[in-house]
């Protein structure tokens, strides 16, 4: 391998709502025993989830196939209602590590569909963001995905609205909204974009380096939608070689010149120092930075109310003061530093 510099995106890797998930899980391995439960891939990355299954976590695609009074976690991507009643009535210690981001999507979804509209809903068939967003109001939302399906589309009598998964592209949104928009012209839209501002930042950061790389490695899991996003676009970017690889044992031996590197959202920041370390670039690494991200989801108020518990027990354990105890920074806590010690 001849690389000579290595162009880094920034943002790139783990988002505010992955973050929040991950940090969630890792406190619920130490404070059950295991098997601690989640429904669904708590994100989708490889690495992350094999992490968590050596530590004894079961991933479960039916909350049936949880153990009555086991703890269970649902993932981030969103479950559908009534996914989360089945999770609460199984009697065990529940988190719902739901994005905000999709919480804010399954809201309007609810909204829209109580007043009476038609929601055209722009999602990947089969992706547990879609999946659950749409069973919020399966009689009122209709998923679309290409310009062709939203021609086949019914002519709705009454208010239409137009929602997305959050992870999605710009390039995969645009051709669709404009078809919308056309056959339905008085549409209403969110006056926030649903496209999660994470994607769009990694997707702007990834934007800046492509022309300039004779080869892109997007790091990530094939069942992440925004880390294929950001493969897709850095193909349409006419980057000459396009690689998506879930870590460094994946990188052919032939890459040369300079290579581009940036991470989907699920994809941890250790993995992005293996890849660089496996490229060995003669010339360094130049980090380009589109923005700086400083955005935070605190845990739920479950998980919040169990580390406060948690902390009032040691504090007590080991002698000190209650009401002087510090108050936990949880959010100074890096996800990448909770999966490392575990």
């Amino acid at each position: 391998m001849e690389v000579d510099r290595v162009l880094l995106a920034a943002p790139r890797g783990f988002c505010a709502g992955v973050e929040m998930a991950i940090k969630a899980l890792a406190w619920m391995v130490r404070a059950f025993e295991p098997p601690v439960y989640c429904y669904h891939e708590i994100v989708h990355n490889q690495t992350v989830v094999q992490r968590f299954e050596d530590l004894g976590v079961v991933f479960v695609d039916d909350v049936a196939d949880v153990p009555p009074g086991r703890p269970l976690m649902l993932s981030a991507h969103g479950s559908a209602p009534e996914v989360v009643a089945a999770a609460r009535a199984n009697g065990g210690y529940v988190v719902d590590a739901v994005c905000p981001l999709v919480t804010k999507v399954h809201h309007e979804v609810k909204v829209r569909a109580g007043k009476g509209y038609q929601i055209v809903y722009i999602g990947h068939e089969g992706h547990e963001e879609a999946v659950g967003t749409m069973a919020v109001a399966p009689e009122a939302i209709h998923r679309v995905e290409t310009v062709a399906e939203v021609a086949e589309l019914p002519a709705f009598d009454g208010d239409v609205a137009m929602l997305a998964q959050t992870t999605l592209s710009h390039r995969d949104w645009a051709d669709v909204l404009a078809a919308t928009r056309e056959r339905f012209p008085q549409l209403w839209m969110p006056g926030r974009s649903d496209l999660c501002f994470a994607t769009t930042n990694r997707q702007g950061a990834l934007a800046e380096i492509a022309a300039r790389c004779d080869a892109v490695v997007v790091i990530g899991s094939a069942n992440s939608s925004n880390t294929r996003a950001l493969e897709k676009l850095a193909r349409e970017a006419g980057t000459a070689r396009v690689l998506r690889v879930n870590g460094p044992d994946e990188l052919p031996d032939d890459l040369a010149g300079t290579v581009g590197v940036t991470a989907g959202a699920s994809a941890p920041e250790s993995l992005v120092e293996a890849v660089i370390e496996r490229l060995a670039p003669t010339y360094g690494v130049e980090e380009v930075a589109l923005t700086e991200e400083d955005e935070y989801f605190p845990p739920p108020r479950s998980m919040r109310d169990l580390l406060s518990g948690i902390d009032v027990l040691a504090t007590f354990t080991l002698g000190g003061s209650i009401p002087d105890r510090p108050a936990v920074n949880e959010r100074a806590i890096h996800a990448a530093d909770v999966l490392a010690s575990l």
